[in-house]
């Protein structure tokens, strides 16, 4: 898909006030590294180019090992993720997925044993502003440039 429009450029008013609630959320969820990987989950699922590109890159720079970041869209077959970070992908899926269902109370009462109601609400939140970024960026026909690696 070719580039459509400039959303930043187009509509800056807007892009601005989704950045800064999406900022707000991120300073307000502490484990900055498992919201890369929700982020990234939720990107996969959608199939958002620039925001798997943008999101594989930032959980790198956290430290994560690459191991994990090719395993993400298999995370339930390898045994190399804890048990918050599977409650976290699995209701992420789940609300990314909402349209197939509600998230169903077994996945809920999971994610409610690893995050406090702030947390989830926190989560939630994560993985609500990664599908709107997702979308916009789709239907927009943004993706990442070619990145120069060693």
């Amino acid at each position: 898909m070719k580039k459509r429009i400039d959303y930043y450029q187009a509509a800056p008013d807007v892009i601005n006030g989704i950045a800064a609630a999406s900022k707000q959320v991120a300073e307000s969820f502490a484990d900055h590294k498992l919201k890369a990987l929700v982020e990234l989950r939720v990107s996969q699922i959608n199939g958002c180019a620039y925001c798997i590109n943008l999101h594989n890159q930032e959980a790198r720079a956290l430290g994560e090992r690459q191991q994990r970041l090719d395993c993400l869209s298999v995370w339930r077959e390898v045994g190399f993720f804890s048990d918050r970070e599977r409650a976290a992908l699995a209701w992420a899926e789940s609300v990314t997925l909402i349209a197939k269902g509600v998230p169903s109370d077994e996945i809920y009462e999971e994610a409610a044993k690893h995050f406090n109601a702030e947390e989830l609400v926190q989560l939630t939140s994560v993985i609500s502003l990664m599908n709107l970024w997702n979308r916009i960026s789709i239907s927009f026909g943004k993706t990442p440039g070619e990145r120069k690696e060693g």
